[in-house]
């Protein structure tokens, strides 16, 4: 009979997917998809790509952002109510420093790639002081502009002298809690190695270096 052909068809697949090699049993199927115990199987990971990415759209954000506030800079700079700022010498120091910092920052990365990681976060935390340095710098820099009389709403040039080193201050601070953030994350549990973190943020950090120099050349030059 047809039916009873089917039924016999059947069996012989059942047969043969549960007695060949697989000890009679079937996969699991739980929710996770199966093995490790229902941890994540490690091919399963989401790309590093996605991290890079996302370092990239926020670069370029941050760009055009202080982009547009130096093309305003220009454009009012010939303003007789400009009256420039001096560039306090405390801000040069602070220069120094975070240049400091980005060296101090790659050679933490060359400690991790040799696997030395004692090196790696000794190094690691001196550029994160020197980037907390940088912003304690700022503000003392800014005491003593306003100790001098020269306020955000004095004029044009104050303005923008504030709006600049604020705003980078501001994106650094970011970059200060992003090395922290690296630092003490317990990377045997995350969805990213600790060199790709480190690399991600070594970016962040770097890119915040150059547009300090910019705004630094910016304000110095468009007196």
């Amino acid at each position: 009979m047809p039916g009873s052909t089917a039924t016999h068809e059947l069996d012989l697949i059942i047969e043969k997917k549960t007695g060949d090699g697989g000890g009679g049993e079937l996969p699991p199927t739980g929710r996770n998809g199966g093995g490790d115990d229902g941890k994540r199987p490690k091919g399963g990971s989401p790309s590093s790509k996605r991290y890079y990415t996302g370092m990239a759209l926020g670069i370029v954000s941050i760009l055009m952002f202080f982009m547009s506030l130096a093309a305003a800079f220009l454009v009012l700079r010939s303003s007789s109510h400009w009256i420039p700022v001096r560039i306090p010498t405390l801000m040069w120091i602070n220069t120094v420093v975070l240049l400091a910092s980005s060296v101090t920052l790659e050679q933490a990365r060359q400690q991790l790639a040799q696997g030395k990681l004692s090196a790696y976060r000794n190094l690691w935390a001196v550029t994160t002081v020197l980037g907390a340095a940088f912003l304690s710098g700022q503000i003392i820099a800014w005491r003593q502009l306003v100790g001098e009389g020269i306020y955000l709403a004095s004029n044009p040039a104050s303005s923008f002298f504030y709006i600049f080193t604020g705003a980078h201050a501001l994106h650094l601070f970011g970059g200060v809690a992003a090395l922290i953030f690296v630092a003490t994350r317990n990377f045997s549990q995350a969805q990213v190695t600790r060199s790709v973190a480190a690399e991600v943020t070594s970016y962040y950090w770097h890119f915040m270096d150059a547009l300090w120099l910019f705004l630094l050349a910016l304000l110095y030059l468009g007196k």
